[in-house]
């Protein structure tokens, strides 16, 4: 095997050999004979009674083949939701019905309310425009915590309030809590917003339903992070087919940031509905459309208080936090807030009480559901936050405040106090590495610079830890998941020796096409152009929970390893007969195989050749073929955690802010491909600072989404970023999976957003600032300083 093609190898991704070219296949490329077209009718209110909808026109329009409304759909389940949670008063969480096409009501702007499918889309959406809807509007329901007041308008009449859930974590901990802040030497108190976003994917959400009346089979096509899930949520809980009479395909998938984990109404329908109309129906939105539709991300409002010793210790924290959830229920949104929250806010430190309360509340909105880092950005914003707010009211170094509540080395395995153990990690190794690449030695001499050009320059620091690699199983089956978060691989070796590899994770631009090819390579002794990864089809992949959490490699990989470990162990068996040696006596080295102490040979092509051509071997002991499956359930959560530097400078007369400089230092433990890393974190920043400065998606108190396309919405441009330094360097492994991988996917996206706001506050530290609610906008910024100075 070439020495750069294997584990730690920089080796240029394969696919982008096709996506650069423009020969990649994603699902709207796809075209089934004889499709027709959907187009949804959605509402234009936020919240209303439907007291009619009248059709007749549209049933009488050119092309259009059937109109459905919810009608359409009696005996046909919701759209389910993954993950219960259990209040703290040990009550299960509110769960309404999400109907496929509205039901009785309308609940936010954006909902699906009639479909027609015609021969043309243009038809469809012609005819659309002749359905009547008669619906009463009533008061809509935007603030969190308003709709939670007594009286407040509720979303759905057959709950008992707004209230989804009121999560407390960890419970007992809750007076103990309270006792030590109200004893404490210094308490911080922060009040800040964790702002809704839309995702954005480059490449919006398609559905193509095909039926084969024959055979009784669907198959539907999806541009989906995870297609067994899709399958198994669809087929069991809402349209009652038999998984072996349902595939779902997901081709080239250009990007997800967590909005395409979930099942939606439009793949539930055009599955329906090509059973319905006996045509195969194809839906693709557009980008208006995407922004109503999608699931957003964020939404948070919360208060966070930081308990300290005279000598900067952290002694206790509390949080109270409102996280939006929409009108409905999204797939695996109870989780985020809690789970994926409340258990990463010991952050990198030894703070030896916290209490976490969470109120989940319905809106008409958008249903709200993970996004990038998925709980673990927003944790960590309001811990570094805080904790560079308790900095400046103390007087003491922000970087030196952390240090001294760091978890040290020589603690892990480190159980904390919100019931997660951390098996590695080395906090101040990155920290230090931070402060090399980033220069902070020499930042007073940039911010004098800046200063004589009469701008205000500030650093800001943030040290994050996250869990990846979501399971175990039985764990997440206590916590409320609805599905098991294992994964699988199948490795299937051909006669000649090339490897195709099935496997359940889904790749959305992390190059898994070329990464795990890498270990096989690395395994195996082989060139990693001789390994196939086949992904996105559950006809031909044996089972997946698919790709979030930055679970690829530590979960999926690992099914892989374990599989390539079995297919390693057969292919022993017969390298020893043909040997003439005992199996015992075997290695596996470099691709080939050896009886130690000998000089006895036999090549990897030859003992795959004889697995097919088993002319010469007992079939007693052995059976032809050389193909195995392994399922893999991790024994933890992985724990990447990093350190990252910004340097802004704040122009005080517009209040316009420049990032100057980012650097990032990132333990992911062992790096399969330090290239394709690198742009995964670069990513992550890039939306960390779209977020800080630039993003926020934003309702009236009517309910009408006012940044509803890029025109309102400000995703960030190339002269929004600076050039990044990252460096994973500091690698400690992970314990307990195979590769020794933690994941690196969403590190960007949660390490960034304080690390530039602290920036922003320490530049206006002097004027009395001490926190900017984000996006942080030249308004916003330009108010703060002037309304403090």
């Amino acid at each position: 095997m070439p020495k750069d093609e294997g584990i730690g190898a920089s080796t240029k991704r394969r696919e982008d050999v096709r996506f650069l070219t423009g020969k990649g296949r994603y699902t709207d490329d796809i075209n089934v004979a004889g499709q027709a077209y959907v187009y949804f009718l959605r509402s234009n209110i936020a919240h209303g009674t439907i007291n009619g909808i009248d059709t007749s026109a549209a049933e009488a329009a050119p092309g259009v083949i059937k109109v459905f409304t919810a009608a359409d759909f009696e005996g046909v389940g919701g759209m389910p939701c993954g993950w219960q949670v259990t209040d703290r008063h040990g009550e299960a969480m509110q769960e309404p019905k999400h109907p496929i096409l509205a039901e009785g009501k309308v609940r936010h702007v954006g909902e699906p309310v009639a479909a027609v499918v015609a021969e043309t889309l243009a038809q469809a959406r012609d005819a659309a425009e002749k359905i009547n809807l008669d619906i009463a509007e009533l008061p809509a329901v935007i603030d969190m915590v308003a709709a939670t007041k007594d009286g407040a308008t509720k979303v759905h009449d057959d709950l008992s309030s707004n209230l989804c859930y009121d999560w407390g974590f960890v419970e007992e901990n809750r007076d103990a809590v309270a006792e030590a802040i109200d004893g404490a030497h210094h308490v911080t108190v922060l009040e800040l917003k964790n702002q809704r976003l839309v995702a954005n994917p480059m490449e919006p959400r398609v559905a193509l339903g095909d039926f084969n009346a024959a055979t009784g089979d669907h198959t539907l096509y999806t541009t989906s992070q995870n297609p067994h899930v899709i399958r198994l949520l669809m087929g069991a809980f809402v349209l009652g087919i038999p998984e072996h009479k349902l595939t779902v395909i997901a081709p080239d998938v250009g990007g997800g940031f967590g909005t395409k984990i979930f099942h939606y109404q439009e793949e539930a329908f055009c599955t329906f509905a090509a059973k319905a109309v006996g045509r195969p129906v194809k839906w693709t939105a557009d980008r208006s459309e995407a922004f109503m539709s999608d699931a957003h991300g964020r939404d948070h409002v919360t208060k966070i208080e930081l308990a300290l010793d005279e000598n900067g210790k952290f002694l206790a924290l509390r949080t109270d936090t409102y996280a939006n959830m929409g009108a409905y229920l999204s797939t695996f949104a109870p989780s985020v807030p809690t789970w994926l929250h409340g258990t990463l806010m010991a952050g990198n430190y030894t703070t030896p009480l916290i209490y976490v309360n969470v109120k989940a509340v319905f809106t008409n909105t958008v249903p709200v559901d993970a996004y990038r880092g998925a709980g673990r950005p927003e944790a960590t914003f309001q811990l570094e936050r805080v904790i560079d707010k308790a900095a400046q009211e103390m007087g003491i170094d922000p970087i030196d405040l952390r240090r001294r509540n760091f978890i040290q080395p020589d603690q892990f395995p480190y159980a904390t106090p919100v019931a997660v153990e951390y098996d590695t990690g080395n906090y101040g190794a990155t920290l230090d590495k931070l402060i090399e690449i980033a220069d902070i030695n020499g930042f007073d001499a940039r911010r004098a610079e800046s200063e004589k050009r009469g701008k205000l320059r500030g650093l800001g620091v943030n040290c994050y830890i996250e869990a990846c690699g979501i399971a175990p199983s039985n764990l997440v089956g206590q916590l409320g998941a609805r599905a098991g978060l294992y994964d699988a691989a199948t490795v299937r070796v051909n006669a000649t020796g090339s490897i195709s590899v099935m496997v359940g994770a889904h790749s959305h631009g992390q190059g898994h096409e070329t990464t795990f090819p890498q270990v096989i390579a690395e395994m195996l002794g082989i060139g990693a152009d001789q390994v196939e990864i086949v992904h996105g089809d559950t006809s031909k992949v044996p089972f997946g929970m698919g790709t979030y959490g930055s679970r690829s490699l530590a979960v999926c990989g690992s099914a892989m390893v374990r599989a390539t470990e079995k297919v390693i162990n057969k292919a022993k068996k017969i390298a020893a007969h043909l040997m003439e040696a005992s199996e015992s006596d075997v290695e596996f080295a470099n691709g080939e195989f050896s009886v130690a102490g000998t000089d006895k040979k036999v090549a990897w092509g030859d003992v795959t050749l004889a697995a097919y051509v088993p002319h010469n071997y007992p079939l007693e002991d052995i059976e032809p073929g050389l193909e195995e499956t392994a399922f893999y359930d991790p024994a933890n959560f992985t724990y990447p955690a990093g350190a990252y530097a910004c340097e802004v400078e704040v122009d005080p007369d517009t209040g316009k802010v420049q990032v100057m400089s980012f650097a990032a230092a990132d333990d992911f433990g062992n790096v399969i491909n330090p290239m394709i890393v690198d742009g995964q974190v670069h990513g992550g920043i890039a939306q960390g600072i779209g977020q800080a400065l630039l993003e926020s998606c934003v309702y009236d108190d009517d309910g009408q989404l006012l940044t509803g396309s890029y025109m309102d919405y400000a995703m960030p441009r190339a002269d929004d970023l600076p050039s990044y330094v990252v460096d994973h360097s500091c690698q400690t492994p992970c314990t307990h999976n195979p590769l020794g991988v933690k994941g690196c996917g969403e590190a960007g996206a949660i390490g960034s957003p304080p690390a530039l706001v602290n920036a922003v506050v320490n530049a206006l530290a002097d004027r009395g600032v001490t926190h900017i609610d984000m996006p942080l906008s030249p308004a916003r910024v330009w108010a703060a300083m002037n309304k403090a100075h």
